[in-house]
């Protein structure tokens, strides 16, 4: 810490505490006042644009301050939470008007934007989570582990060479001293809580060479690279998650999905920019992420023994992280965590995976202009409750592939949908609180009047709601009616202890009600009283002293006081002593208004004291039942989801999906939920079918004819199915999908320094590494960003090689002609194409997807309706006529088809073979394509002179060549050759 001698003690006392908190912002308080100094003042006055001001000096140099009244504070820190800032409040301790010398301040609370609960502080509507990443670098499995170790079963130790160090911290073992002192009665030596870490330790060994053993598909080498661990909490509802992912794409998409408003990082993790996954990161010192630490931390708040029970053992990396992420949250909370009492394990599998590029691009909560507007969740969420909402999008962002999970979820929203119970639930449902976030504020502590209001008008809806779902008789709905206990105790409870319209804090009383409590009504009583005790000594004073403008009165700052008109002032009897003075009167007390005021004084304060005593014992008592109200409220949520789901079907005009084993996707007529519920005019429903021999649709046809949306429409059909939802189609049959995959537009990655067709091939990487002939991949637009002949070759080979190596489902949107060969080539691809027509020099879209390739782009006549002046469409048009006629005339014979460029005298589909043979073939005649190609070149160097070359070339304009002009040049080319 810096030398403070040259400070004030006032300023030695903020600097003291700043130290502890140098990444936050610190609210001083001062009087009525929160005051922010030095850095922190220039920071807060920039972001809530307050006014900067100085106050004195300080070692010599003015003190850059800033300040926001208290009374107005929640405000200001609901803008600084968004700002991704991170708050510490620091309140006086002391009555400065009774301290002598400087006023003891101590932190109260630390606001970070992952552990705010405060309700006026978070959006009902999303996740608050609150997320911690552990980087474990590995290295080549070949150098890690050269042969399996030997485990001694008696001991459970292994040895640890090839280890790196930071691992060995989670696979410790004892040294040889230990070791020695053990032998021959070392299980009876060892107590429980050793041996269960050396269990652990075991399990994470085997973990960790599992994982590697699984890195990398489809032969690819093993190179070094890292484990994540990842581990995420809800503060605002105690749920608490982990999971661990061997790539760095895994771990971005994770992150997309989780969205963390706070993250939470090791000191060393320096290698990865996070900053476009979350605003405000905070780096933790590395022993927090300790293994032996962490275990510690969970088994405490958990009050286990160990976390078998949790089946976490496996995931050694993640636990670290979930350690590192419980001790912030005690560090910041300063209280007890009762309402996170479980953690619950997620694996990647268990759902359909999608990387980040396609939850964007699928928009489902969240449009490509970064809004909720006009998303899947926009349209399919009409829930009743804040945590219906939640759970809602819980699930759109994690599909499951469970296929019980499912179907029970079917039943419940098709039994909901035929008995229309989902109308009067909902009707019920929108009377319930946010009851979650209410237990986690009990169970912290901080709950304030209204949120006990509210809990007492949740629980006061239960019966009804018990009465609407008893009768269902099937299992999902059962299994939620059960979990739904009606807790008539504690309603009568809250409804004795609460009054009907509480004030919003506690500390301002008159929050318990009459009759609860006799001690309280007996200190109000006196407190209340006071009224007319000032009325009948001010009736009895005037009588007394016969001055008639006496008035008996009280304020905060000076009490109780006997006013007179400085007319009459004079006339004051003796024993009144002046208490103040104002312009027009005079103020007294006398020794028993002085008496009376200590005694009414006394009992409010009293009264203050024992309310706040009874509604801390109050939350008390409902902590002790925080795991049956969670359990009431996570299937409240579930049921509001379910009548939620069963509304839209209704509404929407929704199907039941059939989930099945069998491989495909069979939807007919289906929509785009989002758009034609956005789009005025009626919605053109389409078709899309995939089975075993039809693995790709080549998609042609013109800008906005509906390519994307088509595309997009396949995608969030099967995502909805994957939920447990109907969908928009009139019927839908969905094989096993394991990943989703979208390369849908691309714009600049600045920051990373990666123009657009960087972006674009980065993502096409991913997806042809990592899909399987199970995934659903979508491709639009592929090889647009780069030269005309490098765009058509890399179009041509990532088709090719999803249709015969990947074998996925495949929608494949290009403008490139020349692809609707591929299904001449290649049994499993097949064409299709979006329509248009002119009419009057216009164009209409037809929107409906028809087999077989297109004819034309209209690519003029959707710049016209952009907008493009008259002249310049008139110009295109003629140049674009000099050019058709152009490629014509240097043709010597028949114009050659689009197919031609990669012309591979493969046999029709009835001459294929399928599988790797069909592979085999495509990809040994691109070699045999460029051998031709090759050795064309070298005969037209021989035969041909350098003059008709020069000539030929000459005449060439390559910046306004198309494809299959540049084909028909070749072509000639060809010819004149072999002519020679």
């Amino acid at each position: 810490m810096t030398d403070l001698s040259n400070h004030t003690p006032m300023m030695q006392q903020y600097l003291r505490i700043k130290s502890q908190h140098k990444n936050t912002l610190v609210f001083y308080r001062m009087g009525d006042f929160y005051e922010l100094f030095f850095d922190d003042a220039k920071r807060a006055a920039k972001l809530l644009n307050i006014t900067l001001t100085k106050r004195g000096q300080s070692a010599g140099h003015p003190i850059p301050m800033a300040g926001v009244p208290v009374h107005a504070v929640e405000s200001y820190l609901g803008k600084l939470i968004k700002c991704g800032e991170s708050v510490v409040l620091c309140e006086q301790m002391s009555d400065p008007t009774a301290s002598k010398g400087l006023v003891e301040r101590e932190v109260t609370r630390i606001i970070t934007p992952g552990t705010v609960i405060d309700d006026a502080l978070l959006d009902e509507k999303k996740d608050n989570v609150l997320a911690a990443i552990f980087q474990q670098q590995s290295v080549p499995i070949a150098n890690k582990f050269p042969k399996l170790p030997q485990i001694d079963s008696s001991s459970l130790e292994f040895p640890l060479d090839g280890f790196d160090p930071s691992l060995r911290s989670v696979l410790r073992i004892h040294d040889s001293s230990e070791r020695g002192r053990r032998v021959g009665n070392e299980q009876s030596m060892l107590c429980s809580d050793e041996r269960l870490l050396q269990g652990q330790q075991k399990a994470a060994f085997l973990a960790t060479r599992e994982s590697e053993a699984k890195k990398r598909q489809r032969g690819k080498p093993k190179c070094e690279g890292s484990i994540f661990g990842i581990a995420t909490l809800d503060l605002t509802t105690g749920q608490f998650r982990l999971m661990q992912v061997d790539t760095k794409d895994a771990l971005f998409a994770e992150l997309e999905r989780i969205k963390p408003v706070e993250l939470l990082l090791s000191e060393s993790c320096d290698e990865i920019d996070f900053s476009c996954f979350c605003r405000s990161i905070c780096k933790r010192p590395l022993w927090d992420f300790e293994f032996n630490s962490s275990i510690q931390q969970l088994t405490q708040q958990f009050q286990t023994k160990d976390l078998s029970g949790f089946g976490c053992e496996t995931y050694p990396i993640a636990l670290c992280a979930a350690g590192a992420l419980l001790q912030y949250v005690k560090e910041t909370q300063r209280t007890a965590l009762p309402h996170i009492r479980a953690l619950q394990v997620e694996c990647r599998e268990e759902g359909i995976i999608l990387d980040a590029a396609t939850r964007r691009n699928l928009e489902i909560t969240v449009n490509l202009q970064g809004t909720s507007d006009h998303t899947l969740a926009d349209v399919f969420d009409h829930t009743k409750t804040p945590m219906g909402s939640r759970l809602l999008k819980q699930w759109l962002h994690r599909p499951l592939r469970d296929l019980s999970i499912l179907k029970m979820r079917q039943l419940a929203i098709q039994t909901l949908l035929e008995m229309r119970c989902f109308m009067p639930l909902s009707d019920v449902l929108k009377n319930i609180g946010d009851i979650e976030r209410i237990l986690s504020r009990i169970a912290l502590k901080s709950a304030r009047p209204r949120d006990l209001v509210q809990l007492r008008e949740t629980l006061e809806q239960l019966p009804a709601i018990q009465t609407l779902i008893r009768s269902i008789d099937i299992q999902p709905i059962q299994t939620l009616s059960q979990n739904i206990q009606e807790f008539p105790e504690l309603f009568a409870l809250l409804k004795q202890a609460i009054i009907e319209s509480p004030p919003m804090i506690i500390r301002d009383g008159g929050v318990i009600a009459t009759g609860y409590d006799a001690e309280l009504d007996e200190l109000r009583t006196l407190s209340q009283n006071a009224g007319d005790y000032l009325v009948q000594m001010e009736i009895a004073e005037k009588a007394r002293t016969g001055i008639s403008t006496l008035k008996v009165g009280f304020n905060r700052i000076h009490g109780y006081y006997i006013e007179i008109s400085r007319g009459q002032a004079e006339q004051a009897p003796a024993h009144y002593m002046r208490r103040q003075t104002l312009k027009n009167a005079e103020r007294y007390i006398t020794p028993e208004l002085k008496a009376f005021e200590d005694k009414v004084l006394s009992a409010q304060a009293r009264s203050l004291a024992r309310e706040k005593y009874l509604y801390d014992a109050l939350l008390d008592q409902l902590i002790t039942h925080l795991p049956s109200l969670q359990l009431c409220a996570q299937n409240l949520a579930e049921l509001d989801v379910l009548q939620n789901l069963a509304e839209r079907a209704d509404t929407l005009n929704l199907t039941q999906p059939i989930l099945s084993n069998r491989e495909g996707i069979r939807i007919i007529e289906g929509r785009h939920p989002v758009i034609e519920q956005a789009q005025q005019d009626p919605f053109i429903p389409n078709d899309t079918i995939f089975d075993e021999n039809r693995r790709m649709l080549i998609i042609t046809g013109p800008n906005m004819g509906g390519k994307s949306t088509y595309m997009r429409q396949t995608a969030l059909i099967v995502l909805l199915a994957h939920t447990g939802s109907f969908v928009p189609a009139k019927e839908a049959s969905i094989g096993p999908i394991d990943r989703i995959f979208t390369r849908i537009g691309a714009s600049d990655d600045l920051a990373s320094g990666r123009s657009t067709f960087m972006v674009e091939m980065t993502e096409t990487a991913n997806i042809l590494h990592n899909a399987t002939q199970h995934s659903l991949v979508l491709m639009d637009e592929i090889g647009r960003g780069t030269s005309t002949f490098d765009g058509l070759s890399l179009a041509w080979a990532v088709a090719a090689f999803l249709a015969t190596q990947v074998k996925a489902l495949t929608l494949f949107a290009t403008h490139y002609f020349e692809l609707t060969t591929l299904p001449d080539t290649i049994a499993s691809v097949y064409n299709v194409h979006l329509d248009a027509i002119e009419h009057e020099d216009k164009i209409v879209f037809l929107h409906a997807v028809q087999e077989g390739p297109a004819n034309q782009s209209y690519g003029l006549q959707v710049a016209q309706l952009a907008g493009i002046p008259r002249t310049v469409i008139a110009a295109a048009k003629q140049k674009l006529l000099e050019l058709e006629q152009h490629s014509i005339s240097h043709q010597t014979i028949s114009t050659p088809t689009q197919g031609d460029l990669f012309e591979t005298g493969l046999t029709r589909k009835d001459e294929m073979q399928s599988g790797n043979e069909q592979a085999t073939g495509v990809y040994s005649t691109i070699n045999e394509d460029c051998a031709r190609v090759s050795n064309a070149s070298d005969r037209f160097s021989r035969k041909s002179s350098e003059k008709e070359i020069r000539d030929f070339l000459s005449t060439l304009d390559l910046n306004h060549c198309t494809p299959l002009d540049a084909l028909n040049h070749l072509h000639t080319l060809k010819k004149r050759v072999e002519e020679k």
